[in-house]
């Protein structure tokens, strides 16, 4: 039996995966530390930590395992990009090349975004999706974007920017608005539950053509919560107007490039609340929560799908 394993050491989560030709996917992931009340990492604490976590990581997920790898995945850039970089994925590479090396096998490299893209694609079961083309959202902490997906013989398949956000990025939102209500980051999850126990409220979207802007949003949910608002309130107002901007850059893409499946990734789209209002009249398709925030399944599967078809 063919074993991939795919490496994944994003700005927030360490993880690694090992994915076989029978469809099973075995994952491991931690969290990077942050300290309470703020709003993230410096990119020499991410590097720090995950060259802490990363071996502890590997032990765990590969103690157990007794078989022969075939071939190793690793996401080494954030986006498919030209000049796409940042400090803390030369920690997952570093040890990717030093196993592919000592093993003698295979290394593939992939973007971060592209593995958010493939978990995804595995998770809501539908990887018939690769056959065609399709628009992929990437929503998280340092990415909102929507990308046209192309089938591509080689790559697997090849992403063009259709959309982006003009200023901040959802998940910043989300957690610059869960610490102002006292949680700790990452907030979406605890924010999540406090929305969830109350009606979804009115909002409204900022968009210039497909591409939005949510940097208003922050100051939208500062002044409700300012003026009276509970916290549960704010937390639904906060997502409400992610949901809204989300459906709005959908409809724009979807009058641009015609009546395609849309497929939803990145940590903000293990919401539950938005998801369901997402759905709403549209082809539309979701990783599974476990596969929505950072990991390294999608990568893992992107390395035994290329693989495939490089032999």
């Amino acid at each position: 039996m063919a074993v991939f394993l795919g490496i994944d050491t994003s700005n927030y989560t360490t993880s690694a995966a090992l994915y076989d030709t029978d469809g099973t996917m075995i994952q491991r992931k931690k969290l990077l530390p942050v300290k309470s009340g703020t709003c993230g990492l410096r990119q020499s604490d991410a590097v720090f930590h995950h060259v802490q976590q990363l071996p502890v990581i590997l032990e765990d997920l590969l103690g157990d395992f007794h078989g022969t790898l075939t071939a190793v995945g690793v996401s080494s850039r954030p986006r498919d990009a030209e000049g796409s970089y940042m400090p803390c994925f030369t920690v997952g590479l570093s040890a990717a090349r030093a196993i592919a090396a000592v093993q003698r096998l295979p290394l593939y490299q992939f973007s971060h975004q592209s593995g958010h893209i493939a978990a995804a694609v595995y998770s809501s079961g539908h990887t018939d999706l690769l056959e065609r083309r399709f628009l992929a959202f990437h929503v998280s902490g340092g990415t909102t974007e929507a990308v046209l997906v192309i089938p591509d013989q080689e790559k697997l398949f090849t992403v063009e920017l259709a959309a982006h956000t003009l200023d901040l990025n959802a998940g910043q939102l989300i957690d610059r608005v869960g610490v102002m209500l006292g949680l700790d980051f990452p907030c979406g999850k605890a924010l999540e539950e406090l929305a969830a126990t109350v009606p979804w409220p009115k909002a409204k979207a900022t968009l210039k053509g497909a591409d939005c802007c949510l940097s208003g949003i922050e100051n939208v949910c500062r002044h409700a919560y300012e003026s009276g608002s509970s916290k549960e309130e704010t937390a639904a107002l906060c997502f409400a107007y992610v949901e809204k901007t989300l459906s709005g850059m959908c409809h724009e893409l979807l009058q641009t490039y015609g009546d395609l499946p849309i497929l939803f990734a990145g940590g903000v789209m293990s919401n539950r609340l938005m998801r369901s209002r997402l759905s709403a009249g549209r082809t539309v398709y979701f990783a599974e929560p476990v596969f929505s925030a950072d990991n390294a399944a999608g990568t893992a599967f992107l390395c035994a799908s290329v693989h495939a078809a490089d032999h």
